[in-house]
């Protein structure tokens, strides 16, 4: 693979299948089910509408699995990426766990929201670190200005944060590489589409997705045996 110019800018896209290879299961499970609920069930502002508890329930539930998970060879080598190529990458990531932070990367952009981080549900009070655990009968925790608690995650039916800077970036970037993403959901799957024919497209992933057309180059593998080399050659 050619090493990446001294002008190249660099957009990395990551997606439930980095996550996956730490033991985070896949968002939509076997199934798409949780608990019989499917997860469009838990994971709407309908569903926090009509049933907060539950929402908290499964989210909890999420915080619980994500914190026992570690970050893979992938994360540590996007992190290593960032330490030398810094303002030059733009790495935006599909997962809502830390697990990029946790391997060093300090510029992630989380278009779908922080599963550590809650905010309120009634006032413009910003995001806020949260690890605890909300299940019943505990109640739903309280804001100073009476709204409700909420996970700061972009539910279905929700504009994904950031998107303006992020579109910034895919306009300014000359190679673009998607790890671990399945090339299905939106706005995320369409990022290709919109830099092909002028930037470099690379996809890493174990299996073809469903964009995979789009792509110049596709290394077929598990992200963390992957990447490392991948990038060692940049």
């Amino acid at each position: 693979m050619p090493a990446i110019a001294p002008d190249d800018q660099v957009f990395v896209l990551t997606g439930a299948g980095v996550s996956a290879e730490s033991g985070i299961p896949t968002f939509r499970g076997v199934n798409g089910l949780w608990r019989n609920y499917r997860i469009e069930e838990v994971a709407s502002p309908r569903a926090w509408h009509r049933d907060p508890r539950l929402v908290w329930e499964f989210y909890s539930m999420r915080r619980q699995v994500a914190s026992a998970a570690r970050p893979n060879p992938a994360h540590l080598a996007l992190a290593k990426l960032e330490k030398k190529l810094q303002q030059r990458l733009f790495l935006c990531t599909q997962n809502v766990d830390n697990l990029h932070e946790l391997a060093g990367s300090r510029q992630v952009v989380h278009m779908h929201g922080e599963l550590f981080k809650s905010r309120c549900d009634a006032c413009s009070r910003a995001p806020f670190h949260d690890t605890s655990t909300y299940d019943p009968p505990a109640g739903i925790p309280r804001c100073e200005c009476g709204g409700r608690i909420r996970p700061h995650i972009c539910w279905f039916g929700e504009t994904p944060f950031e998107l303006d800077r992020i579109f910034g970036a895919l306009n300014e970037c000359t190679v673009f590489m998607a790890v671990g993403t399945s090339g299905v959901v939106e706005p995320a799957a369409s990022f290709v589409a919109h830099v092909a024919g002028r930037a470099r497209t690379i996809y890493v992933g174990p299996e073809e997705p469903a964009n995979a057309s789009s792509f110049t180059e596709c290394h077929l593998g598990k992200a963390g045996e992957v990447l490392p080399d991948l990038l060692g050659a940049f």
